[in-house]
């Protein structure tokens, strides 16, 4: 498992424009060169993601082998035309294919056929952590009514799953032998500080944000988008005192075509995204 962490951070990572031709010229030329290029540069974004499954009992290997898989299945399913990275859109392919390697592995967990059961599956954990409720043994009363209403599933279920988890491996349990691996489950904890792939997703994000603004300001009008970047997008912002005199106006005048400016941008932005959101459950969905 080392060798392999280490194998796979040697795959450059790519840029937008390198990422975008691979993908063109795999769905239009069928190259399957630049297919494996595109799976080994997400390879790490993979194992982080596989690394924040490793708390339900599963070689981490064969976790890892099945987020590989999504990735594989993002590569043949991705539109580079959507405007979205790979790593952004490849995320939901490789956490449902974990997701339904560990349903199908864990036995005692008859369940899985509802999206409340997978939801309180998934984020238990989580959201005992979150509460302080790591203790051993049965959940307190108002932890389980807590529980149940930040995940919006019955009492019962959540002191039903609390049990069947119960019997997880613990963090300092030495992972078998027969796995291939050695050392304890916490060995394989990873830094809590940003990945590469994290950074990208996150730079990705922040692009995509910019871009919005910058079509929502197509509405406005030359004098509008003046004192709107002036007063909202400059670091020093530009006074009303200083705006009335550039277009002798009030500075009354200024601060309302400042306000409708900001309300006619914000609406453009909110449009866009929920578009943007609309096209997400779709690729969301996708997988199932």
């Amino acid at each position: 498992m080392n060798r392999y962490l280490e194998e796979i951070r040697r795959f450059p990572m790519l840029q937008p424009q390198e990422e975008y031709m691979l993908a063109k010229r795999y769905h239009e030329h069928d190259d399957t060169k630049a297919a494996h290029k595109l799976v080994t540069s997400h390879l790490r974004l993979v194992a982080k993601i596989a690394m924040g499954y490793r708390g339900y009992g599963l070689p981490i290997g064969e976790v890892i082998s099945e987020g590989n898989v999504g990735l594989m299945q993002a590569v043949k399913k991705f539109e580079p035309e959507r405007g979205f990275r790979l790593a952004t859109y490849a995320m939901w392919w490789i956490k449902a294919s974990i997701q339904e390697y560990i349903l199908r592995s864990w036995s005692l967990v008859k369940m899985g056929t509802t999206a409340n059961q997978k939801r309180l599956f998934f984020n238990l954990r989580k959201v005992k952590g979150k509460i302080q409720a790591l203790d051993e043994g049965d959940l307190r009363p108002e932890q389980v009514t807590e529980i149940a209403t930040r995940l919006n599933v019955p009492e019962s279920d959540v002191i039903s799953m609390n049990r069947r988890l119960s019997g997880d491996a613990s963090l300092n349990a030495p992972i078998r032998a027969s796995e291939g691996e050695s050392g304890e489950w916490q060995d394989w904890l990873v830094d809590d500080n940003e990945t590469a792939e994290q950074i990208l997703v996150e730079q990705d994000e922040l692009e995509n944000r910019r871009g919005m603004l910058g079509d929502a300001m197509n509405v406005l009008n030359d004098r509008e988008r003046r004192i709107f970047e002036a007063r909202r997008l400059a670091e020093d912002p530009i006074t009303l005192e200083e705006l009335s005199g550039e277009f002798n106006i009030s500075r009354e005048r200024v601060r309302q075509i400042e306000v409708r400016a900001f309300e006619k941008v914000q609406e453009a932005v909110k449009a866009a995204a929920k578009r943007q959101a609309q096209a997400l459950r779709v690729i969301e969905n996708e997988p199932a």
